[in-house]
């Protein structure tokens, strides 16, 4: 989808439970504590901007690419 990636988690957009379902995917994904990751855009939107500390764009490129 161009520049942005879709997840679908199964976690209700409710009490931030999505929110929450989104950064388990990627820390359980990348291997890194979920304290390394934080939505710092759109945490109430369908569209989220991420920052996850202790990846670099290469490994999380192939993260990404290995899901297609």
């Amino acid at each position: 989808m161009g520049e942005e990636w879709k997840i679908h988690v199964t976690a209700p957009p409710v009490d931030g439970k999505a929110n929450e379902a989104c950064v388990e995917f990627f820390a359980r994904g990348l291997k890194v504590p979920r304290s390394a990751i934080r939505i710092v855009a759109g945490e109430t939107s369908r569209h989220k901007r991420i920052e996850i500390d202790g990846i670099d764009q290469k490994a999380l490129d192939r993260f990404l690419e290995a899901l297609r």
